[in-house]
């Protein structure tokens, strides 16, 4: 398996303090089958991190996932933010972008004031680079106007949503759009978001199994979202057809949330 979005470099951000730390997340990560770690420290004001820092975080944890002799290997990566996205140049996104190919993965907001998504997307998008949304499924705006995320989608956009939404890790709100998203067909990549072993530890499979119950069939997909699109993805090749979405589930949970409010 792949995770595309975990935070695993050692003081860059809000991941691990040290290199110990960072070698428990790669071995909880090799334990339960992830051949491939994607580090993507955030890059935003209050994380002034560098291209450079990055490439030298990544040899560092390689050497020592090496010297342990764990089936891993740590590829580099960012997650940048909107206004990063927007004013950092070609070159630097350039350089942020997952693995080898043109990729890059965008933060979506947690605030629920609006902001220029569209603009800035497109703006990326201009200069030849294909944007991943991270845990879109997190964001106010998406869960208030689904429909620009459809927009945005159509317009050739990628969502990467985070395992721990599909077993409510972050709340009831949170697994229903995702269960939505799941059944619209919005999502083309689930990732750990990880950021230590403990409280938020590198785990794909078990936000599978926790929504099996909803959307039935979902956890024979798992390999579709956790390998054929990643590796896609980190080579810079267009995604291979997506399996059906899942049967939508009899009663939308997150339409009878909408509808209340």
């Amino acid at each position: 398996m792949i995770d595309l979005h975990c935070h695993i470099l050692p003081g860059l951000d809000d991941g691990p303090v040290n290199l110990d730390f960072s070698v428990a997340m790669a071995r909880a990560a090799a334990e339960e089958g992830t051949q491939v770690m994607v580090a993507t420290p955030h890059v935003r004001d209050d994380y002034r991190v560098e291209a450079d820092d990055i490439d030298r975080a990544v040899a560092q944890i390689n050497e020592a996932i090496a010297s342990l002799g764990l089936q891993l290997m740590v590829v580099g990566g960012a997650e940048v933010s909107l206004p990063k996205a927007a004013e950092l140049p070609e070159e630097t996104l350039g350089r942020l972008c997952l693995g080898s190919g043109d990729y890059i993965l965008v933060e979506s907001p947690y605030r629920s004031s609006d902001i220029d998504l569209e603009g800035i997307i497109s703006g990326v998008q201009e200069r030849g680079l294909r944007p991943v949304l991270a845990h879109p499924e997190r964001c106010p705006i998406f869960q208030r106007d689904p429909d620009r995320l459809v927009r945005l989608v159509n317009s050739g956009v990628l969502c990467s949503v985070t395992s721990g939404s599909l077993s409510g890790r972050f709340g009831s709100t949170v697994r229903a759009f995702t269960i939505e998203l799941f059944s619209d067909g919005l999502v083309h990549d689930v990732a750990s978001d990880a950021h230590d072993h403990l409280h938020r530890p590198p785990h794909l499979l078990p936000g599978f199994d926790a929504a099996e119950a909803d959307i039935p069939g979902i956890r024979e997909q798992a390999s579709w979202f956790t390998v054929t699109a990643p590796v896609a993805i980190l080579a810079g090749r267009p995604l291979p057809p997506s399996p059906d979405p899942p049967p939508r589930p009899p009663v939308s949970r997150w339409r009878r949330i909408v509808d209340r409010l």
